[in-house]
C-alpha cells in the first residue's frame, strides 16, 4: 500500500521529529509513504481568522499536491478536520457566490481520502498492536477536532493500550478544550491561558509522566504551560509512542 503525508505547517516547522515518527510507523507496517513536496500551508489559520477567500489557492494547492494518491495520512486531527470539515463549506460557498464548481470538486475528491493517523491505523489497516513498546505512565488528551469534528472515539485509547509497557491513567475532565485554537489564542490569550491552565492542572493530577495527544498544537500549548511550572510532566505526540519498540525506544 502506498500513502501520501500530509505533514501539515506545525510538524513541519516545529515537530520534525513527529513526521519521521509517522514514516517509521507506517514503513514497519509494510506501508510505502510518499511526501509530495509541493503541499504546503491547508488554510485553516486564514479560514479560521476570516479570510475565506484567501484559503482558496491553499485549497487548490491541496487538489494538486495529492493528486493520484488513494490515501492522504496526516499526524494531525485538526488539519484532517479543517479538509473534511471546511473543504466542502468553501466549494459550497464559492459556487453560491457565482464562481462555478472548481473548489466544491477538490473538496469532493480530497475529504474521502484524508485520514487522521489514528482512523487509518485502525481503520484503514486494521490494526491496534503496532508492536510498539514504551514503558511510562501516560495520559491522552483528546483535541477538539479529533474529538467532535472528526469522532476519533476510542481509536487512539485502543492504540495505546496494546503499547507494551505502557500504563495508560485517566485524564480528568478530558472533553474540555486546552484553549490553544490556533488564532483563538492569539486573539483571546487571557481565557486561552486560563484554559491551559486548567488543563494542565488535570494533567499533572493523574500523575502521568507523559501527556500525549494527536494534535502537536495543542500539546504544544499544554507544554508551554508545563515548562514554566516546571511541572514533571512532558508532552509527546501519539505517534512517537506509536514509532517507539523496545530495539529502539523513543525517550
Amino acid at each position: 500500500m502506498r500513502v501520501a503525508l500530509f505533514v501539515t505547517c506545525v510538524n513541519d516547522a516545529l515537530f520534525p521529529d513527529t513526521a519521521i515518527a509517522v514514516v517509521r510507523l507506517l514503513e514497519r507496517l509494510g506501508v510505502q509513504v510518499d511526501f509530495p513536496v509541493a503541499q504546503t500551508c491547508c488554510g485553516q489559520a486564514q479560514y479560521n481568522t476570516g479570510y475565506r477567500h484567501e484559503t482558496e489557492p491553499l485549497v487548490r494547492r491541496m487538489g494538486r499536491a495529492f493528486e493520484g494518491y488513494a490515501y492522504i495520512v496526516t499526524p494531525s486531527a485538526s488539519c484532517a478536520a479543517m479538509v473534511r470539515d471546511n473543504y466542502p463549506r468553501i466549494g459550497r460557498k464559492a459556487a453560491a457566490e457565482g464562481r462555478g464548481g472548481e473548489l466544491a470538486e477538490v473538496a469532493d475528491s480530497l475529504v474521502p481520502r484524508v485520514y487522521e493517523l489514528t482512523e487509518f491505523l485502525v481503520d484503514v489497516l486494521g490494526v491496534t498492536d503496532v508492536g510498539a513498546y514504551y514503558p511510562h505512565k501516560v495520559t491522552y488528551h483528546p483535541s477538539c477536532h479529533g474529538l467532535r469534528l472528526l469522532g476519533l472515539g476510542e481509536r487512539p485509547r485502543r492504540l495505546l493500550g496494546a503499547v507494551r509497557g505502557l500504563e495508560l491513567v485517566e485524564l480528568p475532565n478530558a472533553q474540555e478544550c486546552c484553549g490553544f485554537g490556533g488564532t483563538f489564542a492569539v486573539k483571546n490569550p487571557d481565557v486561552s491561558a486560563a484554559m491551559g491552565a486548567d488543563k494542565a492542572r488535570s494533567a499533572v493530577s493523574t500523575g502521568a509522566e507523559v501527556l500525549c495527544g494527536a494534535d502537536n498544537s495543542c500539546l504544544m500549548h499544554i507544554d508551554g504551560i508545563l515548562r514554566r511550572q516546571g511541572a514533571p510532566l512532558r508532552a509527546v505526540h501519539l505517534a512517537e509512542i506509536l514509532e517507539s519498540t523496545e530495539e529502539e525506544p523513543h525517550a
